[in-house]
């Protein structure tokens, strides 16, 4: 039980520094953010920026990606 636990932590301390990494080597992605959804309204003084769809976009890519660790994690 407590090497599994070890094994989440490292797996989760690596899923961290490669977001990390990802953040560093991509400075800009032009698409993120500004996809039919994502709400943005300006003004002189209010900047208001309300990501809808790519909230949904990133929550099911992550919800893919733990399903299919979860999957592999299962099959032993």
């Amino acid at each position: 039980m407590q090497q599994q636990f070890a094994w989440t932590l490292i797996l989760i301390g690596l899923s961290i520094a490669i977001v990390g990494l990802l953040w560093l080597l991509i400075p800009h992605i032009g698409w993120l953010g500004r996809l039919p959804g994502d709400i943005r309204i300006e003004n002189e003084n209010v900047r208001i920026y309300i990501p809808i769809t790519t909230s949904l976009l990133l929550s099911m890519l992550l919800t893919g990606l733990l399903w299919l660790l979860s999957w592999m994690g299962g099959a032993r």
